[in-house]
């Protein structure tokens, strides 16, 4: 396939070179093709551009789009002086015009230091990371003002989250989510009183287990579209505090979704793919099971199989993300929001999942 003019081939030698080369963004060619496979899904004319600034790191995670409204929905980084009481995270709702710009605005829910979020039916469900005073758990939010909130969970069997990160709905219902320490290395929690984990909950039954453990810092997951693998990251190369640590994982490990006696369960652990630079957050995968992740360079996206097959490169890196329409994705750049446009045919297997399962629910 031809190459378009904002793309550059990145060869063998540069992919297996000591050197920085290959990871140097280039502002006039940011889709770097690793295999050519990368280009059936950027398409022809892929393209990136910014649609919303500011001059604060408003942009960072929980991306959710609403198709019906054309509006994403997602909230900034940390705000304010570290271990102050008036440290913050604001939530914020863009709305897609006709003519295609995008107006942003502040929402004020009730959800104490949101991070991830997902499309749940009418609703959106948050990850809240608590504070000092609060626990932290899974909010379920309307999405018509004025955003009333309610609390899914909040602890474990007694005991509270430590931070809790990000979160996936299973076609069954059921609530995957991650809980790492970032809160209490940031200065907003308290000392951790579980190990960082992965957990399922059942909103109907009230079931809620650990599904999987033995990670530095879990952070995103997400199903494949057949939702027989789950994918998580592990970010414990990046502390609260800031600092890196290149000898802990930035990795994506894969599980197989095995049922057992009526309930799932995660096996067969192993490492999917690590990221080149810095640690691979949000993650999610397309129709065709390629899977895709903000890290330290960009969206980075491998096929179903592990190979990297190329990264939208963003100066700064990409914390999270998300689908929209087909062929396009909302790029979370802390001061900037992006659009990208790949190729036209290319769709988010997050919403197609949750279009199914509202069917499958009779909603």
């Amino acid at each position: 396939m031809a190459l378009p003019n904002n793309c550059r081939r990145i060869p063998k030698e540069e992919r297996v070179a000591s050197t920085a080369i290959a990871n140097d963004n280039d502002p006039q060619r940011p889709f770097a093709v690793y295999n050519d496979e990368f280009l059936r899904i950027i398409g022809s004319n892929p393209a990136v551009s910014v649609v919303l600034d500011r001059d604060y790191e408003f942009a960072h995670e929980a991306p959710v789009y609403d198709p019906k409204e054309d509006a994403v929905y997602f909230c900034s980084n940390l705000l304010g002086l570290p271990g102050s009481n008036k440290q913050t995270i604001t939530i914020h709702k863009a709305v897609r015009s006709p003519t295609g710009k995008w107006d942003c605005h502040d929402i004020q829910p009730d959800v104490a230091m949101c991070n991830g979020g997902i499309n749940y039916g009418e609703d959106i469900l948050f990850c809240s990371q608590g504070t000092m005073s609060e626990p932290g758990g899974i909010v379920k939010m309307s999405r018509a003002p004025p955003y009333k909130a309610s609390i899914l969970v909040d602890g474990f069997l007694g005991r509270q989250f430590n931070s809790v990160n990000d979160l996936v709905v299973h076609q069954d219902g059921s609530i995957w989510f991650t809980d790492p320490m970032y809160g209490w290395e940031q200065g907003f929690r308290p000392k951790p009183r579980l190990p960082c984990q992965v957990y399922r909950f059942d909103p109907v039954s009230g079931d809620i287990r650990v599904v999987a453990d033995g990670f530095g810092r879990p952070n995103g997951l997400c199903f494949s579209p057949d939702q027989k693998i789950m994918y998580i990251t592990d970010t414990d190369i990046i502390h609260g505090d800031g600092n890196f640590d290149e000898t802990r994982p930035g990795t994506i490990y894969a599980f197989d979704v095995d049922f057992h006696n009526g309930s799932p369960f995660l096996s067969n652990r192993r490492v999917f793919a690590m990221a080149a630079r810095g640690a691979p957050d949000g993650i999610k995968c397309d129709t065709q099971g390629n899977v895709y992740s903000g890290c330290g360079d960009g969206v980075n996206v491998w096929g179903p199989n592990g190979t990297l097959l190329g990264k939208i490169e963003l100066p700064g890196g990409v914390a999270n993300f998300c689908f929209t329409r087909k062929g396009e994705m909302i790029l979370l750049n802390e001061r900037m929001v992006w659009l990208a446009k790949i190729d036209d045919e290319v769709e988010g297997a997050l919403l197609v999942a949750e279009q199914s399962r509202m069917a499958k629910a009779g909603q």
